[in-house]
């Protein structure tokens, strides 16, 4: 009986859902339930939303919004973009970014173009278990995407590129358990990914549980940082992250503003290919103890500055092997420099190797492909992390050949599928007028649509990346569809009103 009600508290939510639409040729006194009635601006829909609802916006240029109405686990309020030109270039009403996502949770934000806003282009504050996805931030005038308190923000298959004052994502404020991944960040002023436990601003001071994987993240650092830069970043887990040519820092284990270092963190295979003006690869300081590098290529370009550079107050602890080095590396953070069989002789590193040139470890490092090429020295090379680290960035599983590789890339003898980050796996579902339209497709993707009885009421494969369905004979309601695809399923509540 208890689950005969749950059911039917579900289901009725669900009926009660309402998707609005947003359209440059809409208006704001019309209904906003179809492309014909659509809203014209993205607030009024952010205004009525309630939990389960969806706003789908069309390509053209608007004014951001700011949303201060949650969802629930079941029911979260999703604003997608429906195209790839939907652009937000003027600040909201509200805040100086482009979205504001504020007191809010089980919030969705996807496939925007947030662009040369003041501030942030997606700004997340005291609000749980927002996704934020496939949106591209450009030329902001602070950050890409920031966040404070917002435990379990999911961050992933946005582009950052191009903040003008800081970083390309910035997780902040004592939030707990992100996930950060698959995002690209490159040409920030300052750090590619920042996390800041921020003691001064309240709460404990730490982020703890964070997981930071396959992102690719170049040429930040300009005005100093690192690629990814953990201030009190407790108890987490960074792997499979491409770091190259940034101008500061790899990746940064520290204490400034948090209450205490940023300890027992594992940083496991990730590929770090520092610029000639940089800093060191992995920089460990300020009590930061207990913390793992294992099956990482950590190499610098700078003249001095080398591998790996910790300081005593974080040595206890303190695991590092099976990684693949340059012959500088530091116990006193940085300010001197020993060898490899130096470093060695205090127990570190024993079954780590100097690194080979560039042209011989990678595909084809110039043109920024970091793959492993054939008979590279990183290939089996590594130690089993699989505990933590079940693949590769491009989600190739490990390992292939005889052990685990070093470095972000399980070397692979077949054709990899290259990812595509700024959209999503299946498609975008909207109705135009009497037909319901399916979008980004992959060919043979296989398209079915249920009413709330689970009756059938159309299947079909999909031929080309857009797909056209004309409803005859079904009454105007609620129907559930469902993509299934050999890239990611994915499925969803459409309405359908005539």
């Amino acid at each position: 009986m208890k689950i005969y009600a749950m059911l039917f508290l579900v289901c009725c939510g669900a009926l009660f859902a309402t998707s609005y639409y947003v359209a440059p040729w809409g208006n704001d006194s019309y209904s906003g339930m179809s492309w014909d009635s659509a809203f014209v601006t993205l607030q009024h829909a952010a205004n009525i939303v309630d939990a389960g609802d969806s706003v789908f916006a069309a390509n053209g240029e608007y004014v951001g919004f700011d949303l201060r109405t949650g969802g629930t686990t079941s029911l979260p309020i999703v604003f997608e973009a429906v195209g790839d030109s939907v652009v937000i270039n003027v600040q909201n009403p509200v805040t100086t970014d482009g979205i504001n996502i504020e007191g809010a949770d089980w919030v969705v934000i996807d496939g925007f173009n947030l662009i040369d806003l003041p501030r942030a282009g997606i700004r997340v504050a005291l609000s749980q278990h927002v996704e934020v996805k496939n949106n591209f931030c450009d030329h902001n005038g602070r950050w890409g995407v920031f966040t404070g308190f917002a435990d379990y923000a999911y961050i992933h298959h946005n582009i950052c590129q191009y903040s003008q004052a800081e970083h390309g994502i910035y997780f902040s404020n004592s939030g707990d358990h992100p996930t950060i991944r698959y995002n690209i960040c490159h040409h920030n002023n300052a750090n590619g990914i920042h996390m800041n436990g921020d003691e001064s601003m309240g709460g404990d001071g730490l982020i703890t549980d964070a997981t930071v994987e396959c992102n690719i993240i170049y040429e930040n650092g300009a005005n100093g940082g690192s690629g990814i830069n953990c201030d009190g970043v407790a108890e987490s887990y960074i792997f499979n992250n491409l770091l190259f040519m940034n101008h500061a820092s790899g990746i940064s284990l520290y204490r400034i503003d948090a209450s205490a270092g940023s300890y027992n963190t594992r940083v496991y295979n990730n590929t770090i290919i520092n610029a000639a003006d940089a800093r060191w690869c992995v920089n460990i300081n300020a009590g930061s103890t207990d913390d793992t590098l294992y099956n990482n290529i950590l190499i610098n370009q700078h003249s001095w500055r080398g591998s790996i550079a910790i300081d005593q107050s974080s040595l206890s602890g303190f695991h590092s092997d099976y990684n693949v080095v340059v012959d500088r590396l530091s116990n006193d953070g940085g300010n001197t420099t020993m060898t490899l069989t130096e470093w060695q002789a205090l127990g570190y590193d024993l079954h780590s190797m100097l690194a080979d040139p560039l042209d011989s470890i990678f595909v084809n490092w110039l043109a920024g492909d970091y793959h492993l090429r054939d008979n590279s020295q990183a290939i089996d090379a590594g130690t089993d992390v699989s505990a933590i680290v079940q693949y590769d960035l491009d989600s190739i599983a490990r390992p292939q050949g005889n052990g685990f590789d070093i470095g972000s890339y399980e070397y692979y003898a077949g054709e990899v599928q290259e990812d595509e980050p700024h959209h999503t796996a299946c498609g975008h579902v909207f109705q135009h007028g009497n037909t319901i339209c399916f979008t980004s497709l992959h060919v043979g993707d296989i398209i079915s649509v249920y009413d709330i009885t689970g009756r059938n009421h159309f299947c079909a494969a999909a031929q080309s990346v857009f797909y056209e369905w004309t409803p005859l004979n079904i009454p105007s309601g609620i129907y559930f569809y469902d993509i299934e695809s050999d890239h990611v399923n994915q499925c969803g509540k459409l309405i359908f009103l005539k």
